[in-house]
């Protein structure tokens, strides 16, 4: 019963191993059709290795783009601020004109005034002495 258990157990074992494909195609076959299965993978990793790079292209050249948008912004602001910082001048200039005009303005209307009243302050005089 020995010898009928070990032949039994050698049947699964060789079943199993010829079930398992390993004695379906011959060693030749096998190995041409597992380095075509490489090949189609090797192409599948190129087209996913291309996507990425055409993403990692893809970004950088976004970042390239908001770094160029950041340094324009920054020269657009600077003349800006030059810009106003002049507007700002000038109207400064301006007002201190206008103020030192409307100085000369008043101090003419006091003389003005203070003539008028010197001389018409003579004239009410002279009437009554008459």
């Amino acid at each position: 019963m020995a010898g009928g258990m070990r032949r039994g157990v050698l049947g699964l074992v060789v079943a199993g191993w010829l079930s398992s494909g390993c004695m379906m195609e011959p060693p030749e076959e096998a190995a041409r059709a597992r380095l075509e299965e490489l090949r189609a993978e090797e192409a599948r990793m190129d087209v996913a290795l291309d996507e990425v790079e055409s993403r990692l292209l893809w970004n950088q050249s976004r970042v390239q783009l908001w770094q160029e948008l950041g340094r324009r912004h920054q020269e657009v602001s600077a003349i800006q601020c030059r810009v106003s910082e002049q507007h700002l001048e000038g109207i400064a200039k301006h007002l201190a004109q206008q103020e030192e005009k409307a100085r000369q303005l008043r101090r003419r209307r006091r003389m003005a005034v203070m003539d008028a009243t010197v001389l018409t302050s003579g004239k009410k005089e002279r009437r009554s002495s008459n």
